[in-house]
């Protein structure tokens, strides 16, 4: 199934439905993590949102091979985990801001698998961690290299968590339809160039795994993000560099799940640190 979060046409509250043709959804009732069952009205959808609001996102870097070469960095022993705001969640279709008042020149895409957990989790184990998932979705995690390297003293949180660098969707799509998250496609385009291209079979580490290790000794709420991590081809590593400009287009798009599409723009607060 494809549920979506959205404001029905003509306006309204945010809404969870699944996801019908022409742009229709079907009404879902109760609480989407905990009971909840589709009804029987249909309506239009007037605005596509993200499809869940997290209450915690984690992060992984470096999680594919190539990518860890591209950042000149060993391949981890454990996962590399960092966070991003929750405040940073983007929707569908509204833009990427490049920061204007705490200035970046060197804002990047990377195209990544989410994970959306359904409930409560705390040491999970191999054998019950995919039973914590509620579902699946495209993920940009834009960053700011510079505050990510160079003004942020190498950590990664400040680079990665201003407003907007956390889009997710379209859809959320559960595990019946992906029983195995480790054989997805997953490419990037920037203005429909190709720029990421590659499988959650690379993965170092599993959606499994990181379940598992993200819940050891941490309580994990429902609604939790994952960003499972994103293979080569990010604009720092290119030669020369290619940082997003304002009026630029990046597409996430992941099989199974389909296509996470956004505007840049830059932030109309004008200033500087």
């Amino acid at each position: 199934m494809k549920i979506i979060r959205f404001i029905p046409k003509g306006g309204g509250v945010a809404r969870y439905g699944l996801l019908r043709e022409h742009n229709t959804a079907l009404l879902i009732q109760g609480d989407i993590f905990g009971a909840w069952e589709p009804t029987t009205q249909t309506v239009v959808v007037g605005k596509l949102l993200a499809p869940v609001v997290p209450p915690l996102i984690l992060a992984i870097g470096l999680n594919f091979a190539d990518h860890a070469e591209e950042f000149n960095a060993p391949i981890p022993q454990y996962p590399v985990l960092f966070m991003k705001s929750p405040s940073a969640v983007q929707n569908p279709g509204d833009p990427i801001e490049i920061p204007s008042h705490l200035a970046s020149h060197k804002v990047d895409y990377e195209a990544e698998l989410v994970v959306i957990l359904k409930k409560e989790c705390k040491n999970a184990t191999p054998a019950n961690a995919l039973e914590h998932v509620l579902g699946y979705t495209c993920g940009n995690d834009v960053s700011a290299r510079d505050w990510q390297k160079e003004f942020g003293g190498g950590q990664f949180c400040r680079g990665k968590s201003f407003d907007t660098f956390a889009p997710i969707g379209p859809c959320l799509v559960t595990p019946e339809d992906i029983p195995d998250p480790g054989c997805l496609k997953l490419t990037a385009t920037v203005n429909n160039e190709l720029r990421q291209s590659s499988t959650t079979a690379k993965h170092i580490f599993s959606v499994r795994e990181l379940i598992v290790f993200l819940s050891g000794s941490s309580t994990l709420p429902a609604g939790t993000a994952i960003f499972t991590g994103t293979p080569s081809g990010a604009g720092f590593a290119r030669q020369p560099p290619i940082f997003l400009q304002a009026g630029d287009e990046v597409t996430i798009e992941i099989e199974g799940i389909g296509k996470l599409t956004n505007p840049v723009a830059r932030e109309a607060v004008a200033g500087r640190f």
